[in-house]
């Protein structure tokens, strides 16, 4: 099953985004991710229940310099993504 993170703190402008995605990457997930412009970072992943429960426990600590204050984690269902790969998506 999918799942939606919201991601609050110091986590734009230190590399959360891009680091978020090679960690994803590395795990086998698909899906994306996307800075906010409230400052927050959202991702949306998909892919082994193992390979899920690792990023999020990733996206709690983040980069070396990001200060993460709060994971908002979202169940969505079955997501129809087009291909299995991850992408960086623009601001919203």
């Amino acid at each position: 099953m999918a799942k939606r993170l919201l991601i609050e703190g110091r986590v734009q402008g230190v590399g959360y985004r891009a680091s978020l995605a090679k960690e994803a990457i590395g795990l086998g997930l698909y899906g994306w991710v996307r800075n906010r412009r409230d400052g927050s970072v959202e991702a949306c992943v998909d892919g082994e229940p193992a390979a899920i429960e690792a990023i999020i426990d990733w996206a709690k600590r983040g980069p070396p310099a990001a200060q993460v204050a709060n994971v908002t984690i979202e169940d969505v269902g079955v997501q129809a993504f087009s291909d299995r790969t991850l992408k960086i998506l623009p601001t919203l």
